[in-house]
Parts: structure tokens; sequence; C-alpha cells
């Protein structure tokens, strides 16, 4: 997409006190989009900016999340500060924060006050645990959510529990922000009122955990923890080749099976098998089912499996490192700006009308307060 080309969202200004990962991920999809995202640091600046320096030095979580917007330095307990955020508010559209539980009420600027003042204001709160609810002051980070939600006991190996690998609950919760926040938006158009919402890392996971849940309740048991294998599905699951390389295969249903069967493995037999002959006893008798296939992957190196996979159209994946994913022919990269040099992130996932967004650079720490103050006085 052009510079030129008004976006989405353009004329829409965010007003965003936040920090880490959830919030920040709603809101740099907000200034994709076209909005003005003007986000609220203290003099410390963000703390996701010193999560790590891999980035000519940056923080690769700051440089992912804050493309494209504008870094004031603000002390809320300071009373012209406080007072310098609030004009800023009311020419805003969206107000996004995700401060401790309670902090930003305290310091004047809770959802339903703002609202009462100014009633065509969307507001987003993101929280750990719904701020009405009995955890809502418990600390909340990410792992902290993968453990509480359950998540980390149905991940890893059957051995012990284990972290998702990225940040998956706050991932979830700034998503789900972004989608109400979107929706509010549009819902105004219509009556010129805004909206209060609310969403937690909690609740966000318990939604992406619906599976295993339903499956406790009605059930009776959780799935277990299988490593890299779907706990519902069989055959789904990596097996290794002659050459030692991994690689994931997937079957779906029973055609698929018959099919995968009849010429990868070469035992149209298995198809009549009672141990084999639909899915749930495909999981049932996984143990056995896992060693006929890997009896066979074991007889070929990766590329002849590769080209047996592909030729009868059975879904697999191979086990890739992050190395890999770096030199993925299907890996889509945008460039964006920062103060120590430019950053290749991926892409934004959703491609509208095939156009490629320019993503907005990423901002120095109170790179823009002089002019912000100026402009807010």
């Amino acid at each position: 997409m052009s510079g030129s080309q008004k976006r989405t969202l353009h004329g829409i200004l965010v007003v965003a006190l936040e920090q880490a990962v959830a919030a920040p991920y709603c809101t740099s999809r907000l200034a994709d989009a076209g909005a003005r995202v003007i986000k609220i640091e203290r003099a410390a600046g963000d703390f996701a900016r010193d999560y790590d320096d891999v980035v000519h030095g940056e923080s690769s979580y700051f440089v992912w999340l804050n493309r494209g917007k504008e870094s004031i330095v603000l002390d809320i307990k300071n009373t012209e500060d406080a007072a310098l955020l609030r004009r800023m508010i009311t020419k805003a559209d969206i107000f996004v924060q995700n401060l401790a539980p309670g902090a930003s009420a305290r310091a004047g600027f809770g959802s339903a006050f703002l609202r009462k003042k100014q009633p065509n204001l969307i507001t987003c709160d993101i929280s750990g645990y719904d701020p009405d609810g009995p955890s809502r002051d418990m600390k909340s980070y990410d792992m902290l959510v993968q453990a509480e939600t359950g998540l980390a006991s149905i991940t890893g190996s059957p051995q012990e529990p284990g972290r998702v690998g990225v940040s998956v609950c706050d991932i979830a919760a700034g998503m789900y922000a972004h989608s109400a926040i979107l929706l509010a938006l549009l819902e105004r158009q219509s009556t010129g009122e805004g909206k209060s919402i609310s969403c937690s890392l909690f609740d966000g996971m318990a939604d992406w955990m619906a599976v295993p849940l339903l499956h406790y309740d009605y059930g009776g048991k959780a799935p277990d923890r299988v490593g890299l294998r779907h706990p519902s599905v069989a055959p789904y699951a990596a097996f290794e080749t002659k050459d030692e390389e991994k690689i994931v295969i997937s079957i779906q249903n029973n055609r698929e099976w018959a099919k995968f069967s009849n010429n990868i493995l070469i035992r149209p037999d298995l198809t009549e098998d009672p141990r084999f002959e639909n899915n749930i006893s495909r999981v049932d008798n996984r143990v056995e089912l896992e060693a006929e296939i890997a009896a066979v992957f074991k007889k070929f190196n990766a590329k002849q499996m590769y080209e047996k996979l592909t030729t009868f159209g059975i879904a697999y994946g191979r086990l890739n490192s992050v190395k890999a994913l770096s030199e993925h022919s299907d890996l889509r990269r945008v460039k964006v700006e920062t103060t120590s040099g430019p950053a290749n992130i991926p892409a934004p996932p959703a491609k509208i009308d095939e156009e490629t967004i320019a993503l907005g650079s990423v901002p120095e720490l109170g790179e823009h307060t002089a002019a912000i103050r100026k402009e807010f006085e």
C-alpha cells in the first residue's frame, strides 16, 4: 500500500497506557491499520524495552510490538502530566491500558469514570484475570497464566509439563482486545456511543483450552501430554527417516488413512485391521500404529520420503528449527525502522487486496514528548 493512501483507521486516535506484550500487541495492529497510537511510557520506559538487546541493541519484543507508534514520557502521578493525559484522552477515540489491577482507576483513569465524561470513548482494559473475579490481584505474566489455565499440563513431554515457546496468553488477549475494539468502532458509527471493553489473559487462554476442558468435563479425562503428537488424532506425529530427519505427518480421516496405508506403508491390510479402522481406534492403539509407521520411515531418507508424501497427497511438515524458518521460502517479511537500524520482521498475516502495508518506525523512548506536549497544551 502506498504511503499516500489512507488506511482504514486513518483519523482514529488511540492513547495507550501500556507495557509488555498484550496491550502493545493490540495497539500495534491498530497502528498498522492507520490509527494514530500515542504510547505513554514511564521515565524508565516500557519494561519490554529491556527484555533483550538482540536487534541492533534493542529488544526483539519492543521492535515487534511498537512499530508505527509515538512515544511520550509521562508520570501520571504528577499533577501536570495527569492533566495532560486527560486532555489527550478527551481528543481520543480509544483508550487502552494494561497497568497493574486498579492502578489506572487510582490514578483517575478508570474506564467507568472516563466514559461517564466522554460517552463516545472506547476504553479497553487488559488484565491478567477478570477485574471483578477472585484472582484479580494475582500477578499474571504469560507463563504464570499458561500454568494457571492448565495449558502447561497438556504441553510438553509425557515426563513433565512445558511452556509453549511463545507468549500465547499475552498474544491471545491482545488479539481478542483488538477484535473487540474493531467491533466497538463499527457499532459507534451507527450509535455514536463508545464501549467499555475488558479482556484478560486468563479468559483468552481459557477459550483456547476449550477442547481439553470439554474432554475433562464430558469425557472424564483431560488429554495426556504426548509430546510431538496430537492427543485426539492419529497418526499425527513426528517420524524419523533413515538420515535422522524428522517429518510430522497428519492423517485426519479414514480416506486419508487408506491412501497412506496403501501408498506409503504399502499395507492395505491395515485399513481393515480393527485396531486402526477409525480415528478413535487408532488413538487407542497409538503405540502399535506408530511402530508400523516408524519402521517404514526408517527405510527412506528425508528427500525420498518428502517425494513420496507429496506424490500421494499426504499432509506433512518438516520439523524445522528457527534457523530453517528464517530461511523458509514462504516467510514474508517487512522492514521497520528503529533508531538503531532497520529490522526485518514477519509481515502482518492478513493480506488485503494483495497489498503490502508499509509499517511505521519503532519510537525511541520519549521521542515525541515535546511535540505531543505542545499539541495538547
